[in-house]
């Protein structure tokens, strides 16, 4: 958490109001004075704050609408504290690996996998999830989503 004292700290709060449509994007974690707050983990109303850059991960949707379905067996309550099973975590690692992030040296741009950072599982949470990118670590972040009953 930043210092009150911290002058120059801005704070940006993604989609607030809840309107922003299907999104995805990658916070990827760095001391940039940039601290991005996210709502998470469905009813439970978590709220998540990160230190970074945002990078929108378009053409996410497979691997996000399988992130939604993962999550929606927790009904709504968020994953917080969850113990996964080897199943789950080969199927969160599948889906993660589906987000593809463009990462750029300033003269092109080359997609890379997503990786599931499970060094930080225990963040785990639906529409906010620790992964691993080409940059360093990060928190890919998602509108909420309604996942239809099978």
């Amino acid at each position: 958490m930043p210092s009150s004292s911290s002058a120059s700290a801005r704070f940006v709060f993604i989609d607030p109001d809840g309107t922003g449509g299907d999104w995805a994007h990658v916070v990827v974690e760095a001391p940039t004075g940039v601290f991005y707050q996210q709502e998470y983990g469905g009813t439970s109303r978590r709220q998540g704050q990160a230190e970074g850059y945002l990078v929108p991960v378009a053409g996410a949707s497979a691997g996000i609408d399988a992130l939604a379905e993962l999550f929606a067996v927790f009904r709504g309550g968020g994953a917080g504290g969850h113990a996964w099973a080897e199943t789950e975590l080969d199927a969160l690692r599948a889906a993660v690996g589906a987000v593809r992030f463009w990462a750029c040296d300033g003269a092109a741009e080359t997609p890379h996998p997503l990786r599931l950072d499970e060094s930080r599982l225990p963040e785990a949470d639906d529409a906010w999830l620790p992964v691993r990118t080409p940059d360093g670590p990060g928190l890919l972040v998602w509108s909420p989503r309604r996942v239809k009953p099978a």
